[in-house]
């Protein structure tokens, strides 16, 4: 094997064309072993290879011998004393954290771990077995790629229309998906998953992480794993379970994948977990970071034998270190740039702003990412809470910076379950919540809207279960939120009910409405268009089964209910006043017309102070002018819109609205009614609204006498 000096940059294993760079970074290490096998399995190298070369603490070498498909990791060698820091022990084998792909999943033993378990002194002894047997390899990619044509499509956020996914979830009992196909990154950009999100009006799909990541081993032991994937171990390799034609494969599929969907016109955004690792507390195992170098990568206590964490998974990245900032944005670039993804969800996104201890909205991480051009454009969104002090973060983000809007979510729930005093609250949703983020600078684009996530009950359950059944984890029920402000309408569960399940349908109609109709940026998670069930387990992390598979099979009361989410959609996509850039001013848009957004009473007048501190009030009416539209053609002229009016009714008695006055010789007329199938032309001065239901007239010509709802009841 020919050794040449090679270069420090870039760092991981590069191609050229003729042989292969290898740079790996370590501040503390003394020494470095590059070691190549012939097999994923093996627990032997076939070569090993002490690396001479360092530059600037990155060791490094060339070998013009190696070819793409190449299996290889690390050994490190350094003091192995957790009480400074330092966990260096060669015998075990490394993951390259900038590798491209990894051969996938590690085999528990004790072995993987640095210090001898179940021994009296805990992690302070070194062990000296080999972990090689367990450890998956990194493999040498060859990044070439026919891209074509293919562009970022820079979808403007106010046309956005967000579908959160998990990619085996999605597609692995569609009947109309290839078998070979389902539960892939090829079976999720097929035919007929495309065709579905576009009637849905989706434009961009957020995938639920990819990076490979670790199954924490008390899963593997109860044959459960870690379906989510929040716990990556590999910040720049596709997971190889998603690959169709499996190891070699993932990368070539994830940008097929990519390419695919930008060919439709539908986004992607990864969703990312930058804050931790899968290598957990001072007893987790020895994968990848652990062993190149803590102290560089972990946050550690003044005691350096343990870790601060900020997430509830034993470690929280160091993002005081330059070189940690580094593999994070390294990171980022290489999926914008190399896979062409369009965005980011950032899992717990405030232990990236810790410079010391409180989250920094000055931090250097937000500064970086501020002034990168590759990151210039691309669709930034913060999951804005982490379990460290100080860590609800809602409306805390700088510019550029979308969020995960839980209040949103929480009042929206609140509201339609029946809840008092949700009125004002709510009316701050529905616009956009600028008391949330225009003080930020951000417009209406900041706020993420949705009723439920893969983190929670999904919105079947929502409306089914008032206790959540988590006992398939095997944690004795203790796991999930115990809060989770649902109502199952009359039966805990599963029922045949016709009156429960009516109720249940108009509920989901009226979170699906509500969704569709409120400024900000929408977010569907998969499956609840068609009332997907995880049978009350709102905590199904470890669950790849058919209790987190979306079911395709489906009944009338489904089809119905998928039906008129897709009208909700479509009427949002053609209705500019429903997805405004900016927030409503309360002002008229042109001198002596009316305000852009008014709220009305019942009795058709606008809202009073004293009405929105009437905490029984439980009615609210929407009024946007026409003219409030801030949509312009690409010539930057204005396109009108139509003037909509919002009623909702989250009370037990049917309420009566009488319309509010109007210029011109236009008449109301409904675009939807949660509570009925038939939607009416109102001839009269009031409309009747049903307990807990929501409509939606225009105001305008009548273009037509008699239209249907497109739901069930």
């Amino acid at each position: 094997m020919r050794v040449w000096p090679g270069q420090p940059y870039p760092l991981g294993a590069t191609w050229d064309g003729q042989g292969v760079n290898f740079a790996i970074f370590s501040e503390s290490a003394t020494g470095v072993e590059l070691c190549l096998f012939n097999k994923p399995d093996d627990s032997v190298e076939s070569d090993k290879i002490m690396l001479r070369e360092r530059t600037d603490q990155v060791w490094h070498c060339y070998l013009p011998d190696v070819r793409p498909g190449q299996f290889y990791s690390y050994r490190v060698h350094g003091p192995y004393d957790p009480n400074s820091g330092n966990r260096f022990n060669p015998a075990k084998l490394l993951i390259d954290p900038y590798a491209k792909a990894i051969t996938g999943s590690i085999k528990w033993s004790n072995a993987l771990f640095a210090y001898k378990v179940g021994s009296p002194n805990e992690d302070l002894e070194p062990d000296p077995n080999n972990s090689a047997g367990g450890v998956p390899k990194c493999v040498v990619i060859d990044p070439a790629f026919t891209w074509d044509t293919d562009r970022p499509l820079r979808i403007p956020w106010n046309r956005t229309v967000i579908y959160e996914a998990h990619v085996k979830g999605m597609t692995k009992l569609h009947p109309d998906v290839a078998d070979h196909l389902r539960g892939t990154y090829l079976g999720l950009c097929s035919d007929p998953i495309i065709e579905y999100l576009l009637a849905l009006g989706v434009t961009a799909i957020e995938l639920l992480p990819v990076h490979q990541f670790v199954v924490d081993r008390h899963l593997a032991e109860r044959n459960l794993t870690n379906y989510w994937g929040y716990n990556s171990i590999g910040f720049f390799a596709p997971d190889v379970r998603y690959a169709a034609k499996g190891l070699g494969n993932q990368v070539y599929e994830f940008k097929s994948m990519v390419k695919t969907f930008h060919s439709a016109g539908i986004e992607v955004i990864l969703d990312v977990v930058y804050n931790h690792t899968g290598e957990g507390n001072h007893l987790g195992p020895t994968l990848s970071l652990r062993g190149i170098d803590n102290q560089t990568y972990y946050r550690l206590e003044p005691n350096k034998r343990f870790y601060t964490d900020f997430t509830g998974t034993g470690n929280s990245l160091n993002m005081q270190h330059p070189r940690t900032i580094q593999l994070i944005m390294d990171s980022l670039r290489y999926w914008v740039s190399d896979m062409h993804v369009d965005g980011f969800r950032f899992d717990l996104a405030p232990v990236l702003a810790r410079e010391l201890h409180d989250v920094d909205k000055l931090s250097a991480f937000f500064d970086i990412i501020h002034q990168d051009p590759t990151l210039a454009n691309v669709k930034l969104i913060a999951e804005p809470w982490d379990v460290g002090p100080g860590g609800y973060q809602v409306g805390n983000f700088p510019i550029r910076w979308a969020e995960w809007n839980g209040r949103y979510r929480d009042t929206v729930r609140r509201f339609w379950r029946g809840d008092p005093g949700q009125v004002p609250d709510l009316a701050s949703r529905l616009a956009g919540s600028s008391d949330i983020y225009e003080p930020s600078g951000r417009g209406a684009y900041a706020s993420v809207n949705f009723i439920t996530a893969h983190d929670g009950y999904t919105m079947y359950d929502l409306v089914s279960y008032e206790q959540k059944h988590n006992e398939a984890n095997g944690e004795n029920n203790r796991d999930g939120h115990n809060d989770n402000i649902s109502r199952n309408w009359g039966a805990e569960g599963e029922t045949e009910d016709l009156e429960v399940l009516n109720s249940r349908y108009r509920e989901m109609r009226d979170f699906m409405a509500t969704l569709a109709f409120s400024q900000g940026v929408p977010m569907l998670s998969h499956g609840d268009e068609i009332a997907r069930t995880q049978c009350g387990n709102n905590n199904a992390y470890a669950q790849d089964n058919e209790l987190t598979w979306v079911h395709w099979d489906i009944d009338d009361r489904q089809r119905a209910l998928l039906a008129f989410t897709r009208k909700c959609f479509n009427i949002r996509q053609s209705h500019p006043v429903l997805r405004r850039r900016h927030f409503f001013r309360g002002e008229p848009t042109v001198k002596g017309g009316p305000k852009d957004l008014c709220w009305v009473r019942p009795d058709g007048q606008e809202m009073t102070d004293g009405d929105w501190h009437n905490g029984q009030t439980q009615t609210l009416g929407m009024l946007i002018y026409g003219e409030a539209t801030d949509e312009t053609d690409d010539r930057g002229r204005p396109i009108k819109g139509e003037t909509l009016l919002m009623l909702l009714n989250g009370g037990e008695d049917e309420i009566t609205f009488t319309m509010p006055s109007l210029e011109g010789d236009g008449i109301w007329a409904e675009l939807i009614d949660t509570a009925h199938r038939e939607l009416r032309v109102v001839t009269t001065g009031s409309v009747k609204v049903s307990p807990h239901s929501l409509l939606l007239l225009r105001y305008g010509e009548n273009r037509r006498m008699s239209f249907t709802n497109g739901n069930a009841g």
